[in-house]
């Protein structure tokens, strides 16, 4: 089935993936659709970082509206000295900094990669953060010992940062932390990292279902069938950013929740990694 973008994809219906994600996206989803009736007439573009196109290439386009495309690094739970790049996008520049270290703190512990990333010990928050001509100091409530150089690397990414500064509450000596790119993995092959169903608050029937990639991917096979085989009808989409593909079922009465869906994918992404997966995941059914 050809994939086409639907009219009127807002970010809000890209990544439903975890509950963190979720309150994420439903807070700059808000403030993306008021851009964007604001300035209808006017083209849309993505502003990326540097980090964000030496590990995932150019960032897609958007119809609408002023994106930003920027990378979070994940320390991971067996190589703590280590952290991975993980794509995110906002529509609000202003918030970009805190969003990203909020994110940091969340932890990526979800779909495909569960146990990889470190989790945090219970209570790690962000106190303040402050910009001072470019030197940023973040004081948190607890600073665990692999988190600064993460800080320090998706912080310094962004446009006018020069220094980072990591304070733990209740201390007044700030540890200044430089951004050592050797700590860097590059990200492997994409990855299919949960499949989900979206429905009203409160409503029965199942709006679609969204297959969620790990950054944004050209989507060369995607089939969503039932466990024996039989594919599921209805109209296939691409989402907003690249990142999902979206099936709008013709029979809704059909989705359950925890029903196997098999799911056989092929993509490739902006850098020219290309991944395949046949497998069966447990339907998720999510509410917005």
């Amino acid at each position: 089935m050809p994939y086409k973008p639907p009219p009127h994809y807002f970010w809000v219906s890209l990544m439903k993936i975890t509950h963190a994600i979720v309150i994420l996206i439903l807070t700059l989803s808000a403030n993306a659709g008021c851009k964007q009736q604001e300035n209808p007439s006017e083209p849309g573009k993505v502003t990326t970082t540097s980090a964000y196109e030496k590990a995932f290439g150019p960032a897609p386009p958007v119809d609408k509206g002023t994106a930003f495309a920027f990378v979070i690094y994940f320390p991971l739970a067996k190589e703590p000295s280590k952290v991975v790049p993980f794509p995110f996008f906002t529509f609000d520049e202003a918030s970009m900094k805190k969003v990203a270290i909020e994110r940091l703190l969340s932890g990526m512990d979800t779909g495909s990669y569960q146990g990889e990333f470190m989790t945090l010990p219970p209570g790690t928050r962000i106190v303040s953060i402050t910009d001072d001509k470019g030197a940023v100091t973040v004081t948190l409530s607890k600073v665990p010992e692999s988190l600064p150089p993460a800080i320090a690397l998706t912080l310094q990414q962004f446009k006018g940062v020069s220094t980072v500064h990591i304070l733990e509450e209740g201390s007044q000596s700030p540890l200044k932390v430089v951004a050592d790119e050797t700590a860097i993995k590059p990200p492997g092959p994409p990855r299919l990292l949960s499949v989900a169903a979206i429905r009203d608050k409160g409503a029965k029937e199942i709006e679609e279902v969204d297959a969620y990639f790990d950054r944004p991917v050209e989507v060369q096979e995607l089939k969503l069938m039932s466990r024996d085989g039989e594919q599921l009808p209805g109209d296939l989409y691409h989402s907003v950013f690249d990142m999902a593909g979206v099936l709008k079922p013709k029979d809704q009465a059909q989705l359950k929740e925890r029903m196997p869906i098999h799911v056989r994918w092929k993509v490739v992404d902006k850098l020219g990694r290309q991944a395949q997966g046949d497998n069966v995941w447990q339907l998720e059914v999510k509410e917005h």
